[in-house]
């Protein structure tokens, strides 16, 4: 065991980052790690989410995913954050959770986090990146220790090559096109690691 806490924190409208986030978790345990996989409340109109079934029915889905909370933040040691591109930067759901960090933050609680990011979009050049690297600005300010998988596996290019965080690309029908998995298990997993030696070098 690695004694290493961490919490995947996600946002998914039909279902593909929840099973980023899955993946996250499945890679972590090997590694290892206690984990809590947790959703960031729903902001949409319910009139909005009914008029889309895939959107009604994955909500349904994982009505019992607990979620995301700043105790759970505190309670971790590493975060690893999942959520769809709009419009070239983060979902509003990810973006108004972290702008509800702001008195964690203000306490000190959020210094040497160690996070990472993954997200999806409707084709390569949806904006992926920018996403990702949207969400690490955030987390400078936080003064959090960013993780990202860089080119130090050969998933990291299987999976297309995006060296911020895992990201793919969905097709028409909802089906990522490309498999990711083994990337996003890679990532969860260097994640562990590293909060473990820093952990370890610290004494906490």
């Amino acid at each position: 065991m690695t004694n290493v806490k961490l919490a995947i924190i996600y946002y998914s409208m039909t279902g593909t980052n929840y099973q980023l986030a899955r993946w996250a978790e499945e890679g972590a345990k090997e590694e290892g790690a206690e984990v809590r996989l947790l959703k960031v409340p729903e902001i949409a109109p319910q009139s909005v989410i009914d008029s889309n079934p895939a959107w009604k029915t994955h909500l349904e889905a994982t009505k019992d995913v607990p979620v995301a909370t700043t105790e759970d933040m505190d309670w971790a040691d590493a975060i690893i954050f999942s959520a769809p591109t709009r419009f070239g930067g983060i979902a509003s759901q990810m973006k108004q959770f972290l702008d509800t960090t702001g008195g964690f933050w203000a306490q000190g609680k959020t210094v040497n986090k160690v996070v990472s990011a993954m997200t999806s979009a409707g084709n390569v050049h949806g904006g992926q990146e920018a996403t990702i690297l949207s969400l690490y600005t955030s987390m400078y300010h936080w003064g959090a220790i960013v993780v990202t998988p860089g080119y130090t596996d050969a998933s990291i290019y299987e999976a297309g090559g995006n060296p911020y965080g895992t990201s793919v690309a969905i097709d028409n029908s909802g089906k990522m096109k490309d498999d990711v998995e083994k990337a996003v298990k890679y990532q969860a997993k260097r994640v562990i690691k590293v909060a473990a030696a820093l952990k370890k070098g610290w004494g906490n």
